[in-house]
This record gives structure tokens, sequence and C-alpha cells, in this order.
């Protein structure tokens, strides 16, 4: 094969979203913390995902137009630093085939390297052993096979061999990946990219192979921030229950089948679109946009026991969305501020704190679910305002949030808090009078005065930062390094409130999570007031999802 035209390049950009989609969860358990909420692998399938819808949208015929569509999805869909860094290797690649109707295998090693290149510049302290060093080796092989031959199919094989062995490697280059036992999980996704790339070259993967594509909203720079959803009426919507189903393999009076990942998915596949399954040692989450909600129970059970279920009927909520934005456009629009104060939290109390402390908008959202480009585009938007500050709240974030400040069309301050806590002393330092960089750089100040702990539950054994970690422990990430773990939550926090405090504390403030309560944290308060009965002590209801505590000491 010496041509990829429009066909190949279609079917190779929306196989790399399914193949990134069908491993989500096997690429979000490599995080590094054994966490409940690795998201690098629903980053880059969503990111992905964008991509491809934008390049199906196209109605162009040749491969430049066609991956610039796919750079734009890709660019405004991006989350978390890996969706980003994908987008940018797809930016180098699509800048470099800008005037090519069709590519030839050299053309096409060239793409990759200046992708490469592309991803490398995009970061601002680049570390080997992540997937910079993955699309570095595999570009370098292809574009050695392009020296040789002019098969494409030859040329994408060496890419995808290069990029396993790089992605193997990784451990040797960064310490905490060998210390855990993961491969880089950014570098595993881009590794399945290249796989399906393979695949649809060398004629493994057709086009009769790919499934319907996943549900993505679309995206309209002319458009307020409803008009997607508005333009659609709900008597067009084909499949109107989205149908989520947790159920454990193996268990219950119905259980008649042994779990099977292929099987189970081809057979939902049939009933609906939008499907994704992610499974974990024994328990299965599926969602599925369906007719027949009671068709996908009814699969569920052959293979076990249905813990939870949730059924939304998507077309009332798509008229109440309709009804909803006709009433807001009768009423008064709402009036520009001069600076918005943007942020990311999760659980409604978090999002009433930012909102007391001066913040104008709250994206929902955090570890899991990263925000897109076009979602804090969409913020600055809204906000109607001159200038805006964004606090991201977390490191994954930091790369769409810089994207979203040099494509926006005011300017835009980050600052780079890393935590709820961090976002929330940050605010002590904002005053609406002063102009955008002085804020910013007074907001800045601030983040160091305060210590931050993170308490949740380990997913798998692992041993990291010295610490023996069992599945099901409860520990306390304190400023990015994990300090306690244990079987009691409290012992925990208050072995990681020790590790926090010195002779300048004054402050422990407590906020309680979805999985914990007002009772609970007083009780945690009190055990932690033993500790110096000088600090100050505060509690609040943040109801985030999957972290019982979060704990700030100031």
């Amino acid at each position: 094969m010496e041509i990829i035209t429009n066909v190949e390049f279609g079917r190779m950009i929306n196989a790399a979203a399914q193949i990134l989609t069908k491993n989500a969860q096997h690429i979000n358990k490599l995080n590094v913390f054994p966490v409940p909420d690795g998201d690098t692998g629903t980053n880059m399938s969503l990111t992905m995902q964008s991509g491809a819808q934008y390049e199906r949208d196209s109605t162009e015929t040749s491969v430049a137009a066609l991956s610039a569509a796919m750079s734009k999805g890709l660019l405004m869909g991006a989350r978390g630093n890996s969706g980003v860094i994908l987008s940018q290797i797809m930016r180098g690649f699509t800048k470099y085939i800008a005037n090519f109707d069709t590519l030839d295998a050299q053309q096409f090693a060239n793409a990759l390297k200046a992708g490469a290149e592309a991803a490398y510049k995009s970061v601002m302290k680049p570390t080997e052993g992540t997937i910079l060093t993955v699309i570095r080796e595999s570009a370098a092989a292809a574009g050695q096979t392009a020296a040789k031959s002019n098969d494409l199919i030859k040329v994408s094989k060496a890419t995808y061999d290069a990029s396993k062995k790089a992605l193997a490697k990784t451990p040797s280059l960064l310490p905490v990946l060998k210390e855990v036992g993961v491969v880089d999980s950014g570098g595993q996704g881009l590794v399945f990219v290249f796989q399906s790339w393979y695949e649809v070259l060398s004629g493994k993967t057709t086009q009769d192979d790919l499934d319907t594509p996943p549900d993505m909203a679309q995206f309209d720079e002319k458009s307020d921030e409803f008009d997607a959803q508005v333009s659609l009426d709900p008597k067009d919507i084909k499949y109107g229950y989205c149908t989520t189903v947790l159920f454990e393999t193996g268990k219950g009076t119905t259980y008649d089948r042994d779990w099977s990942y292929d099987d189970f998915y081809k057979d939902l596949s049939e009933l609906g679109d939008s499907l994704l399954v992610i499974a974990d040692d024994g328990l299965v989450k599926t969602h599925v946009h369906t007719e027949n909600p009671g068709a996908i129970l009814t699969e569920a059970t052959h293979y076990g026991s249905i813990r939870w279920v949730k059924i939304d009927n998507m077309r009332d909520q798509q008229q109440a969305v309709i009804d909803r934005v006709a009433k807001e456009q009768t009423e008064k629009k709402r009036e520009p501020v001069e600076t918005a104060v943007i942020t990311v939290a999760s659980g409604h109390g978090v999002a009433e704190l930012f909102e007391s402390m001066g913040v104008t908008d709250v994206i929902t959202g955090g570890q899991t679910m990263n925000p897109s480009t076009k979602d804090l585009l969409n913020a600055i938007k809204v906000s109607g305002a001159k200038k805006a500050i964004i606090l991201p709240n977390n490191s994954n974030i930091f790369m769409a949030a810089s994207q979203a400040a040099e494509m926006a069309k005011v300017p835009v301050e980050i600052v780079k808090s890393k935590t709820i806590q961090q976002g929330l002393t940050a605010m002590l330092g904002y005053n609406p009078e002063l102009d955008v960089k002085e804020n910013a750089k007074e907001m800045i100040d601030q983040l160091d005065t305060v210590k931050s702990a993170e308490i949740t539950k380990a997913v798998r054994d692992t041993v990291l930062d010295g610490k023996d970690i069992k599945r099901g422990e409860y520990i306390a990430i304190v400023d990015g390094k994990i300090q306690a773990n244990g079987r009691k939550i409290r012992d925990v926090a208050v072995n990681a409130v020790k590790t926090m405090l010195d002779e300048d504390s004054e402050i422990v403030t407590v906020i309680y999570g979805s999985e914990s309560n007002e009772k609970e944290a007083d009780q945690l308060v009190k055990a932690i007031s033993k500790l110096n009965s000088d600090l100050e002590t505060e509690v609040h209801e943040g109801d985030q999802p999957l972290y019982p505590f979060l704990i700030s000491v100031e």
C-alpha cells in the first residue's frame, strides 16, 4: 500500500477513537497513584472522539482538509495533559501535511516527526519516560523505514512496533513508574492509536468493523453555549433512554454466562449506540443509549448480579433544556463582569465555597471530569467579562487552561492551583479592584501558604513512596505524595495532618465529601485539635465525590 487517501485517513481517525474508548479503563488503571479516579484513558478517549467527530462532519475529500478538521476537534475537545499532548501531536502532523491531498510513506513519516516536535514544544519541561518518548521513537522508526520502503503497511507496523518498545522502557526512564510497576499511561494511549492505524492500513480493520461512533457535542464557535442542545428536536433522538448499569460478574441467581467483554460489547452494540463498557476486577459498568433499557438489564443479569441502575429519558431531558433556554432568553441577561474568575470544582458545597469567595463561574469537574479546552473557552465567553482568571485546582487541567487562554479573545491569566484547597486559599488574594495581572500575582503568592491533603481509598495493591499499600485501605495524599495509609480513615487523616503541621500552622480546614458526613468530620476535627490545642479548625460540607475528606493547613 503506497497511498493514504481520504478513505483510509478517515478510518484511521475513527479507529483510533474506537480503540481508545474500548481501552480507556485499562489506561486509567496505569495511574501511578492507586486512587479511584485515574483519568488518562478517559481524557485521551474523549479528546480523540472530538477529533473524529470533526473529521466525520467535514465534507472535504483531501487528507489535508480532513486532518485540519480532526486537529481542530482535538484542540477543542482536549482534556487533561495527555489529551492536550495528543492534540499537539496531531496539530504538528496536520501542519506538515497542510498541502497534501494524499499521503505517501515518506510524507506520513515526516508528519509523525513534525508531530513529535510539536509535542515536545508544547511541554515546558519535557520528561522522558512519557508519551513524549513514545512519539519521538515511533516517528524515528517510521522515518527509517520510509527511507527504505514506500509501503505504508511496513511503515505503520514499524511505527507501532517502535511505540511498544518505547512504552516498555518508560519505567526505566521514569523511576516512579518502575517503583509502582506500570508503564506510562499516556504512552500506552498513543500505542493504541498506532495499533489502530496499522490495523486499518493492513486491512485488519475495515469500515464494517468500525462501530457507530459515540455521540459528541457539536461545537460551533458562532453559536452560544446552548445552540447544540436547542437545535435538536426531541423527536429526532433515535435512542431515547440513557442507560447505565453496574453489575458484578459471576454472582446472583440469574448468572448463567461466564464473563466475556467482547460478547457483551457485541450484544449491546446491537441494542443502541454511545456504548461504553468498563470492566474492572469483577465489576462491570456499562453506558448505552437505547430504546429498550430492559434488554440491557437482561443482558447484564446473564453475566451476574446488578448492583446499580440509572435510566434517563433523554427526550424529556432535551425538552427540559429547550424550555429552560427559552425561559432564560426571555429574562434579563446576566450583567457582564469586568473580570471573570473561573474555577473547576466538583461538589455543590465546594462550588458554594468558591462562589462565596468571589468566584464568578464554577465549571463542574476535576479528576475523571477534566474540562476540555472548549469548556473553558465557553466559560470565558458566557461570562461576558473583559478579562478572566482561571483556577484549575488540578495540574492535569493546566495545559487545557493554557490552550484556552491562548485562544480566548480577552486577556486570561492562569493561577496554577493544584488542589481545591489551593484554589480556595488563592481567592484570599483576589481583589476585584485590581488589574487582572496584579490579581493573578497576588493569588499565586497565596498558593505557598497552604498545605493540602486528600483522603481516598486505594483501588489496588502497590508499593509507593516507601509505603506498602493494600487495596481498600485509606490513603492520604499530601501535596502530591502519599504520606499515610491504613484501614481507619480517621487515623490516616490525623497522621497526614501531623506531617503537615509546623510552627507556623494556625488553621486546619476539613471539607467532607459525599462519602462522609458532618458527624465524622467533627470527630476528625476533635482528633486533630488534640495535636495542638492552639489550632483553629473549620468544617465545611463539600459533597465532592471519591474523596471523603479534603484537608488544608494554613
